[in-house]
């Protein structure tokens, strides 16, 4: 199994420096030189050209943001599902994401009125800051809904996921037929996801998020395994269950409120990755966890490249085609749950 892991480590990593070095030269704008020219060039002379801006300033920090965006959703998934013990269960499906966005929306739309008040950097971190808010509150309300006795029951928290996603969605449609032409932008680009605004401020900001849940997310899995025997069961092993909801919870919302905040809706990625693994290494969280990372970030990557190539000069919003992907994935869980059944 550790040789099997390995070679399924190494094969990632591979796809993803190829998928990176793809990303790179692919774009609307053509470079006159090669990657390697363009950096020692800017580098050693201190000459600022197009090309060293494009590759620079646009894309060497939009290929970064699409894989630090990747590796949180997936991990932020798979530690929910292991958390609720159900493949169902993700950032996005259960209420997460739509909390995220509604607390964005408020911000666009009422922001203005208090953001002269701030210092420069709370004016900077405020989005991110009230979609977290939005992240936690959602998925402490969907936790507390489907949790009786300390026993989490999972059908009332997907219901809950979609009454409070329904609720979040009609909220954000409302802003957005109340705000103007500016805000209807912004809170248009929340909904549709998508890593254009991408600069090293915002990736060096959610390079510390994801790099600090994601340790202490790893670190989860000997006592995610030992939840799928069941909560007594895993109390009885000396596990404090309570504590580690609690904390996947906190570390979760944070991280994709983070990515929210940043780059919009991007459903999908936490409920594939996680399944596609499973489909090898079935529920071993001790390897789906950092392989999930992996997987997720050459997944964003890769869909990331798609979405600024595929109709170039425009682009096309990646959430959409992570819903895409996405969509015939969760359809094929539901049709497995359905022979289960039988």
């Amino acid at each position: 199994m550790k040789k099997k892991v390995a070679v399924y480590k190494v094969s990632f990593f591979i796809v993803l420096l190829v998928a990176l070095v793809t990303a790179l030269y692919l774009g609307a704008y053509d470079f006159n030189h090669s990657v390697f020219e363009i950096v020692s060039t800017y580098f050693n002379t201190n000459t600022h050209t197009a090309d060293s801006f494009v590759l620079i300033e646009l894309r060497i920090p939009r290929i970064l943001m699409a894989i630090l965006t990747g590796a949180a959703l997936a991990i932020s998934g798979t530690s929910l599902q292991g958390l609720f013990k159900n493949p169902l269960a993700s950032p996005d499906l259960i209420g997460i994401t739509s909390g995220a966005v509604l607390f964005a929306a408020l911000t666009i739309v009422f922001g203005s009125a208090v953001m002269h008040l701030l210092p420069a950097f709370f004016r900077y971190v405020l989005l991110s800051v009230m979609a977290f808010i939005g992240a936690l509150l959602t998925m402490w309300f969907v936790y507390k809904m489907a949790t009786s006795n300390g026993k989490t029951h999972i059908l009332i928290l997907l219901l809950s996921g979609v009454a409070i996603t329904a609720l979040t969605g009609a909220v954000t449609g409302f802003l957005t037929y109340i705000s103007t032409e500016e805000e209807l932008r912004n809170i248009t680009f929340w909904s549709l996801g998508s890593l254009a605004g991408s600069n090293w401020w915002k990736v060096c900001l959610v390079f510390i998020v994801v790099l600090i849940g994601s340790i202490r997310l790893l670190s989860k899995g000997k006592i995610l395994n030992a939840l799928m025997l069941g909560e007594k069961e895993a109390a009885h092993l000396g596990f404090d269950i309570e504590k580690t909801k609690r904390e996947i919870i906190i570390i979760v919302s944070l991280m994709v409120g983070c990515v929210v905040a940043f780059n919009g809706t991007i459903g999908f990625v936490g409920l594939v990755v996680p399944y596609i693994l499973r489909f090898v290494f079935n529920s071993n969280y001790n390897i789906l966890l950092p392989l999930s990372m992996l997987l997720g970030a050459v997944v964003m990557l890769i869909a990331d490249t798609i979405s600024r190539t595929i109709v170039v000069p425009a682009e096309l919003p990646i959430g959409i085609l992570t819903a895409i992907m996405g969509a015939p994935v969760f359809i094929s869980i539901l049709i497995n749950y359905k022979r289960k059944l039988k």
